[in-house]
């Protein structure tokens, strides 16, 4: 996979909007995420014409992109938050200037797309972040999501990935001014769900959001099992929260693709399971997740049983996140149920 040096206090990082632009919305936490990034990092956030515009055409938002990699003055490549339409923008990238120049690209959710997208041209992001939901909100960027962003920019540290002790679903409304200075409502997470047998196999990490996994899949974007071969898979569910049974369904599908054979490791984040509307009690939402561990350990075991399967990892739609690379090397030991990423 193609990557370049790590980038210096002072570099300029593009902040994009290539899905949704959130920044129009929360117009005050997107400056708060920019204040955040440039202390954790010193380096200088650079904007493009579709960052703060809402309803941009695929084309446009594909031309910030494109814009980003043919500069030479921009080292990385930051996505604002997903949204639902970025397999439009995807034929509009100009994969010549992103190979020409490659730099790493941040995000998550819909991002899938571009991270895949990338992948397919030999060039390794990175699964995770965003200025929206990871750098704008609370009193403070998490810990876990601070070392892993300046791992992947600057520091090129391997880390060891860990459970923080607490997750939220959703954070604050955008509106309430409280988003600026609070968590969300945070609960104690349960230990992560280990199958599997307990080796240890390291390999290069592609997967992404389920929902989006589903369009590339209608669009014959998928990488080939033979692709994937060795690879860590990771996967996760959005805030759509879908039911254990459109996980099996998924899953089957890579399955019957010979995506999940191929893997040599699978790592399922832990999912949302609430929303503003939708309030579970706690019984509940420990329900729905055992419900989506337990059909991903059935449909993993029956397509590829010598997976080492990890399950609950908090690199998805859940708050605190961690970024984890795409297209880099990530190690899931199964005996000593450890997990390693390379940055």
């Amino acid at each position: 996979m193609l990557s370049t040096p790590k980038l210096v206090p002072g570099d300029r990082i593009a902040v994009l909007s290539p899905a949704f632009a959130a920044p129009a919305v929360a117009p005050e936490l997107h400056e708060q995420a920019l204040e955040r990034l440039t202390e954790l990092t010193g380096l200088i956030p650079v904007e493009y014409p579709t960052t703060r515009e809402l309803g941009a055409s695929p084309e446009a938002r594909a031309a910030d992109v494109n814009a980003a990699f043919a500069d030479s003055g921009i080292r990385a490549i930051l996505a604002t938050i997903g949204g639902d339409d970025q397999l439009m923008v995807v034929p509009h990238l100009d994969a010549a200037l992103a190979i020409a120049d490659p730099k790493p690209f941040v995000g998550y959710s819909d991002n899938t797309n571009i991270l895949n997208w990338l992948w397919g041209n030999g060039i390794r992001g990175y699964y995770g972040g965003s200025t929206a939901v990871h750098l704008g909100p609370g009193p403070a960027v998490d810990d876990i999501h601070a070392r892993s962003l300046r791992a992947l920019l600057m520091d090129g540290a391997a880390l060891e990935i860990t459970e923080p002790g607490e997750s939220e679903d959703v954070g604050r409304r955008w509106a309430d001014p409280r988003a600026l200075t609070e968590y969300g409502d945070r609960v104690p997470t349960e230990p992560w769900t280990w199958a599997g047998p307990p080796r240890r196999v390291a390999g290069r990490t592609w997967g992404g959001c389920l929902e989006s996994i589903d369009g590339l899949a209608f669009l014959g974007r998928l990488p080939h099992a033979q692709e994937l071969d060795g690879a860590i898979l990771l996967l996760e569910t959005s805030e759509e929260r879908p039911s254990a049974g459109w996980v099996a369904r998924w899953l089957r599908g890579l399955g019957e693709l010979g995506i999940l054979e191929a893997a040599a490791g699978v790592m399922v984040a832990r999912p949302p399971v609430s929303d503003f509307e939708f309030r579970p009690s706690p019984a509940e939402a420990k329900a729905l997740r055992d419900a989506q561990r337990d059909v991903v350990l059935d449909v993993v075991a029956r397509y590829n049983p010598d997976a080492v399967v990890c399950v609950g990892v908090p690199f998805g739609h859940t708050r605190p996140q961690w970024i984890l690379p795409y297209g880099g090397t990530m190690v899931l030991d199964g005996g000593a149920r450890r997990i390693t990423a390379h940055y």
